[in-house]
Formats: structure tokens, sequence, C-alpha cells
């Protein structure tokens, strides 16, 4: 299955592709995985050591430590340079995110982590390979070090890839991953623009019922099977320090299994719903709502199955592909404002309280739609807006 994704540098997006992969190819990544992962913890190390005598861990000097170490290792310099150097660039720019967050003085609760060890029993491989690692050979992919994979090419690729990760997830699977740039398919213009509010019991309220965003409720429907399962696992449990049991380990591939598929639901129901919103208008006005704030109250289990924060990035990927206007609205003071006059209540509206009245004004309207609508009133979609004479919270944004 090909699932193209919004990629880590701006222009370009991924393309995902199941892989075919032979014993002895196995054997061959695994062994790849295992330098890379040695790699990685001596940075680990070589960093928590530099930082107790207050010195500089930069990449040059951990560049320097894998060529030396290359020179003094033949294990080491049995495998390709290119994983081992690009291992090396992941670990700065996850420390480099860390001390950033730390300098921002951020919470603990939304600061990075410093990059920790990887247990050879824990950590699942991801090997990374820039244009020299790999090629494209006759529907196969060839890494360096002679590794041959098979390619499952559900699709074809809309560019030549400028790099590739391989990596198997927690069920055994192993997938790779290219970079291209980002195509741009224009849609025919409709005239026709949205605004688009984020809830709990309705995933999105738009302007147009239309497309309004009805919540899924996969995680619930397959919350009793996963129960089932995980009193499985419960039941076979061994104690810490023993290898658990066959039976154990099956009933830990269900969960893992089940896990999948509800995200894989997830992400279809969020590009299908995406996609239609973006054919059938021309401007999208959609609440920046960061979800993660809800983990901690009563709604969390509902608002993590509603997957928030995979369709809003999922609207905003279909928009860039297909050249719409995509505008991200400051969520605050989205339900006490009026759409129709602007006014402002004085007090927040509690949950309870579903229909939003204007004491200004006189409007009833349905809470929800009322936030929709004040979506496009902040982006300037709506020329007759009260808001383009009163400011009305913070400017909208474009979506990168």
């Amino acid at each position: 299955m090909t699932t193209p994704q919004i990629a880590e540098e701006a222009g370009h997006a991924r393309y995902t592709y199941r892989l075919r992969v032979s014993a002895g190819a196995h054997a061959a990544l695994m062994g790849e995985w295992a330098r890379c992962r040695w790699v990685w913890n001596e940075c680990v190390a070589r960093s928590k050591k530099a930082h107790r005598e207050g010195e500089k861990c930069g990449p040059a000097r951990l560049d320097r430590m894998l060529t030396q170490a290359r020179a003094i290792i033949p294990w080491l310099r049995d495998g390709s340079s290119v994983p081992q150097q690009q291992i090396i660039r992941d670990f700065g720019t996850s420390r480099a995110k860390a001390l950033r967050d730390i300098k921002d003085r951020l919470p603990m609760r939304q600061r990075a982590g410093m990059p920790k060890w990887k247990k050879k029993d824990k950590a699942d491989p991801t090997l990374n390979y820039t244009r020299r690692g790999f090629r494209l050979k006759g529907g196969t992919l060839h890494l360096a070090g002679s590794i041959v994979l098979t390619v499952v090419w559900s699709r074809e690729l809309p560019a030549e890839p400028s790099s590739v990760r391989v990596y198997r997830d927690n069920l055994g699977h192993w997938y790779a991953s290219f970079v291209v740039p980002a195509q741009v398919e224009p849609l025919t213009a409709t005239g026709r623009m949205i605004g688009i509010d984020w809830g709990v019991k309705e995933t999105a309220t738009t302007t147009s019922t239309t497309h309004d965003l009805a919540h899924p409720e996969h995680g619930k429907k397959a919350a009793q099977r996963l129960a089932h399962y995980q009193r499985m696992m419960a039941r076979r449990k061994r104690p810490k320090g023993k290898p658990q049991s066959k039976g154990y380990r099956r009933a830990q591939r269900q969960v893992a299994k089940l896990h999948k598929k509800v995200a894989r639901q997830r992400q279809d129901t969020a590009r299908r719903w995406a996609k239609k919103v973006v054919r059938d208008h021309d401007a999208v006005a959609v609440e920046d709502f960061r979800p993660k704030f809800l983990a901690k109250t009563t709604m969390a289990r509902k608002a993590a199955d509603a997957a928030i924060g995979a369709t809003k990035a999922a609207l905003i990927e279909m928009g860039r592909k297909h050249a719409r206007a995509v505008h991200l609205v400051h969520p605050a003071h989205t339900t006490m404002d009026c759409a129709h006059c602007g006014a402002r209540t004085k007090h927040a509206l509690p949950l309870g309280e579903r229909t939003y009245t204007c004491t200004a004004c006189g409007v009833s309207r349905p809470r929800d739609k009322n936030s929709a609508r004040v979506m496009l009133v902040r982006a300037g979609l709506n020329p007759a807006g009260a808001d383009r004479t009163r400011p009305g919270g913070a400017p909208p944004r474009r979506a990168a």
C-alpha cells in the first residue's frame, strides 16, 4: 500500500511501500542495524560524557568518532558508512531539539527528551540511505552492501527519489519510504469557501453540512477485541527475567495488529474526507487546534479516537498537493464570538450548552456551526464579517 505522508523537509513528500525480504537480505539488514545501533549508543555515551565535563559534542566531533571507530573496528567497517552517518545526523537533530526546548524553558510535558539508548530487543530497525547509498534497478531496491530487496509497487513513484528509509514495524513487516519532490496537481476553481471547527462529539463541524465529519469511532469498535487479547497477555505473562511463552507472543502480536488496523482506518477516513473538502472548495479556514491537552481530561479516550491531529495534517497536505489555500486560525475565543456581529460573550460557554445565542444581535445557531463560521470571518474569507472592523484574536496564517 502506498502512503504519501508529510516529509520532514519542506516541498517533499514520502511514498511508502511494502518490502519482500529474503532470509539473506533480512540477515544483512539486521547486521547493518546492529552497527547503526552501536553508533547511536556510542553517540549517547559521548554526549553524556561531554555534558558531565562541560564540553561540546557537535556533529563534527561525532563524525570524527565514526571515522576513528571504522579504522580500528573491522566489524563496523564491514557495513556501509551511509546509514551510519545518517544515524549520527538523526542523533544530532534529536539532541538539538531537546536542547532548544530546554533553552526555551518549555514545560516538562512539552519537551522533547534527550536521545536514549537503543536496546537490542526493543528498538525497531530503521536505516536511512541518501542517493549514493541506494538505487532502483528493474523494480528492485539495491542498498549499499549488496542488499537486494523486492518492492511491492502498488503505485509508481512520481519522481526520482532523493533518499529512502528502510524500517521494520512491530509486526515484523518491512517498508521502504522514499522521499520525492512534492507534486502539485491543481484542481478546477469552484468559487466556494469553507470554515472548519474541530470537536469531540463530531470530529469536524463545517459551514457546509454535507462536509461534516462524524466521529468514526474506529477505536471504540475494536475495544472489545483489544481487551480480549490484552487479558490473554495478562494471564500468560511470566515473571520479569524469564522469556515469554509462545502464547503470550501470539496475543501480543494480535494486539499490535489491531492497533495498526485502527491507525490505518483513521488515516484512510481522514484522507478521504480531506480530499472531498479540498476538491469542493477553493479556500479552507481551519482551526489551528492542538488536541494534546485533551489527553489529561475525561474526554481523552474519545478525543484520541477522533484523531484530530492526523485529520488536520491530512487536510493541510491535501491542500498543498492541490494548490488550495488553507488558513490556520488561532483557536482563542472561537466559541465565545458571534459570527454574525462579532460580539463576544463575557464568560465561556459550558460544554453542555450546545446552542450559541448572541446577546447583542439575538442570532441563535448551533455552537459548533457558529465556531466554523468564525473561522471564515477571522481568515478574511467573509467580507461582510464584523471581525474586519474589530480585532478578533490572532491573525490567521497560511499552512506551509
